[in-house]
């Protein structure tokens, strides 16, 4: 099975395939997610579908799928260069997240990576 996946995501020129992959078999990804998260890292120059995965996974089981959102939101900071995604990571804190900056800044390299990309020289 994993020859068969790494074969078509193999074709993938941007990471839509496997975006779509993962979405669309969500139920049988557990054995493969390390391959599906590499090859969208791979692949996905922009950081579109890093980002979206990362936030597509946190909404279907954010505990289970905890190493790989990580994996995947550390590759949308570092390829969305023009900031076009990665604001839509914020909301993975919840949608306060501006009543707690100040915490989430000094627990989660993530948010902090995130939030300085975003606001460089803060609100």
């Amino acid at each position: 099975m994993k020859d068969d996946i790494k074969k078509l995501l193999g074709k993938d020129p941007d990471g839509l395939l496997t975006y779509e992959y993962l979405a669309n078999h969500i139920s049988e990804i557990d054995d493969v997610i390390d391959d599906i998260v590499e090859n969208m890292i791979n692949v996905d120059l922009s950081g579109q579908f890093v980002v979206s995965a990362a936030r597509y996974l946190f909404a279907i089981d954010k505990e289970h799928y905890q190493p790989s959102i990580s994996r995947l939101i550390a590759a949308g900071i570092e390829k969305d260069r023009e900031r076009r995604y990665i604001g839509d990571l914020l909301t993975m804190w919840g949608t306060d997240y501006q009543e707690h900056v100040d915490e989430y800044l000094k627990k989660d390299d993530n948010f902090r990576r995130i939030y300085k990309r975003l606001y460089p020289t803060g609100i």
